[in-house]
Order: C-alpha cells, then structure tokens, then sequence
C-alpha cells in the first residue's frame, strides 16, 4: 500500500493540494467515542503521514483541545508536512443565550491563539468556523478570521455546517475557501444545493460523516453494546433514533452485497469521492488497522457507475439520515 501514491485534489480557494483521504480527529479526543489510548492515537497519526495523508482536521472541542494537543506532538519537528485544518466555536459555548462564547473579535483572536498553543504552531492552513447555525457572531468570525489570515496565523478560513442558508451567509464576500459538511450515502442531502453552491463559488468541501458515524463500516447491529462515554450510546437509549438507526441498519444489508472486494467502509468512501463537489473526506480512526482500512478506498479501482446507480436505488437523495454535529 505504502508503494501507492495518494491522489490530491486542490481545496478550493486555499489552493491547496491535499490529499483526496485525510483523517478527522475527533475520536482520538477521547470523548464522545470511549476511551481511547494515546500511544496508539499517536501511531495513527505517524502511519497516516507515512502512508501520505497530508490532511489532518481537529478542533478546540475535541476532549476539551487533547486532539489538538496530541496532533501538537506529532507534528514537532516535521510542522511542514502536515495540512493542518482546526475549528473554533464550540468550546465554552453560551447554552444560556444559545451562542458561541466568542462574542467578541478580541476574544475570537484569542481563541484561535489558544488552537495555536495546542498545536505548537504559529499557523494552521484552514481555521473554521464550528458553529453550524446563523447566530449573532458570524460577522465576528469573519473579521476575526480576516485579520488572523493578515496577520499570517491562518492561511484560509471556512465553515463547518449543513445549513445551505448559513453556508451561503458566510461566503456572502466569495471569500471562504472551505466548507466541511456532513455527506454519506445515508445522508445525501448536501447534493442537492450546498454542492452545486461550492462547485460554481470554488469552494473546497471536506466531508465529514461518511460512515454515518460507523454505521456504514457493516459492524453494528441491533444489539450492538457502545462503550460507556460513546455518545451513540443514545441510538438505543431514544426510541426515535433507535428506529432510525434500525432503518439505516437495513439499507447497510442491502449495500452489503455491493461491495464485492472492498470492505463496507471502503465501498462508503469510495462513494463519497466519487461526488465531483468533494476535495477530501475526513473519516475518524483511533486504530492503524482502520487507518489502513480507509486508505485502502483511495487506492481500489473507483466505483462504476452501474453501482452507483445501484446504490442510488437503495438511498435515493431525497431524506436522508439526521445531520449528527462533529
């Protein structure tokens, strides 16, 4: 695998080359997806960069800024070698006014310093908004986000939402480079306006979600038992959603057959870098066997379009599973 070159795609209005697989680092936070082991998230991150991923996401939310502290760690003495994007938002969020506690553009800047401070670095390539709705502070990000990208401590901003009207807000200039949103085959509903959008505006996407939250790997079943701490605990614990995840269980036993020598993650990624709107998704991996694993999408012949017809026939783009903030 290692004797392969991973394909690259440019990042919209970054310019960036990156590669068409990177990695999302929310589940090495240690969390929201149970325990994990730092060693081994550290290991992942080493294979992941020897094997020639490129883009690396986290965010200041991850275990409260740990996945910005271990890929801090990873990244000393060899900074140039890794596409580094962050978000900012979520961290301290004001519950009580429903906003983000970067109120203020002082504060912002002060913020993304304190990203820079756990990634051991004087820059990021891409820094993003995390909050995913239209609330007061958008124009606060902007300023903020311009001034930093000035000042050399941010090389391109952008967005992470699945809200069209939002996305649209924030680009409202034509400067945002960046858009990272929730795509897999079990949520299509970004192909209808937020791609076409990023495609005409240049506007590089970053997926996030392509296994559904690893519903799409073919592991799980009904009676699957998470962990205590991961969050998808509550797929069983609400009726509602655990209707739905029995739903999308289904429509996985009819993918199944579809996969032929790829695993069930591979044939889900394959799809989501099948889209012409896509630049790179960004699956989470706390082990190098599921590194490995995802990898392996980038490299099998892609997928025809007989199956992707056939997987059209069984998750149309209407509906779509609920949009799970990341």
């Amino acid at each position: 695998m290692s004797t392969q070159t991973l394909k690259t795609r440019t990042l919209g209005k970054s310019g960036l080359a990156v590669t068409e697989i990177g990695i999302g680092l929310w589940a090495v936070g240690g969390d929201a997806w149970g325990p994990t082991d730092d060693q081994d998230s550290l290991s992942t991150i080493d294979v992941a960069l020897d094997t020639g991923i490129t883009f690396f996401d986290t965010a200041d939310v991850y275990g409260t800024g740990h996945s910005e502290e271990l890929l801090g760690q990873a990244m000393k003495g060899r900074r140039d070698k890794f596409i580094v994007a962050t978000k900012i938002g979520w961290l301290n969020f004001d519950s009580e006014h429903n906003q983000t506690a970067y109120n203020t553009v002082e504060k912002l800047i002060a913020g993304v310093e304190s990203n820079l401070r756990r990634l051991q670095t004087d820059h990021v390539n891409i820094i993003q908004s995390h909050i995913d709705f239209h609330d007061p502070t958008m124009e606060i990000f902007l300023e903020g986000f311009q001034k930093l990208k000035r000042d050399g401590k941010v090389l391109s901003y952008g967005v992470s939402t699945s809200d069209f009207e939002y996305l649209k807000a924030f680009n409202a200039d034509g400067n945002c480079a960046t858009l990272q949103t929730d795509y897999s085959i079990l949520n299509r509903t970004a192909e209808a306006e937020i791609f076409p959008y990023c495609m005409e505006n240049n506007i590089g996407v970053i997926v996030r979600g392509p296994l559904a939250m690893g519903i799409l790997t073919g592991k799980f079943a009904p009676d699957t038992q998470f962990r205590e701490g991961d969050f998808r605990r509550r797929w069983q614990d609400n009726p509602e959603e655990y209707k739905t995840y029995l739903e999308d269980l289904a429509k996985v036993e009819k993918l199944r057959p579809l996969a032929n020598d790829r695993t069930m993650a591979q044939l889900a990624l394959q799809f989501v870098i099948a889209h012409p709107a896509v630049t790179v998704v960004i699956p989470g991996a706390k082990t190098t066997k599921q590194l490995k694993d995802n990898i392996g999408a980038a490299l099998l012949p892609p997928l025809t379009q007989k199956e992707i017809t056939q997987i059209d026939a069984i998750t149309p783009q209407e509906g779509g599973r609920k949009v799970w903030p990341a």
